[in-house]
């Protein structure tokens, strides 16, 4: 079940986040300020246990959807973890979980994050995807 981490580090200029995590997912839900009405964007990452991915979504660049790379390179040491293009997405399977995860969070924001992930789906069906 997705818990709220308090004290989340706030960077000037930027918004004001809020961080939500559990041993599937981690959320992370940006505002344009500290008034916390309509979120601007959020972060939802799944597979936490393997094959992270990242799906990203903010008001004015629309939805990426990216895997993590973990930075493991043979016969060197471990890097930094990075983001990279992943353009497989199955919005259903992520909902289900995340709404069976979210029962702790706040309802706003649920769904907010619901309905990004369903226009997605839509839009996936739309184009054929």
């Amino acid at each position: 079940m997705l818990n709220e981490i308090k004290d989340v580090r706030q960077n000037p200029g930027e918004g004001f986040r809020r961080w939500f995590r559990d041993q599937e997912f981690d959320l992370i839900v940006f505002y344009p300020d500290d008034e916390m009405a309509e979120i601007s964007g959020f972060q939802l990452c799944y597979r936490r246990n393997g094959d992270e991915k990242v799906l990203t979504w903010y008001r004015h660049r629309g939805y990426q959807h990216s895997s993590v790379d973990e930075g493991e390179v043979p016969y060197r040491g471990k890097m930094s973890p990075i983001l990279v293009r992943d353009g497989v997405f199955d919005p259903e399977p992520v909902l289900t979980g995340f709404l069976g995860a979210a029962e702790k969070v706040d309802s706003g924001i649920v769904t907010q994050v619901e309905e990004r992930l369903n226009n997605l789906q839509f839009s996936l069906e739309k184009i054929g995807g």
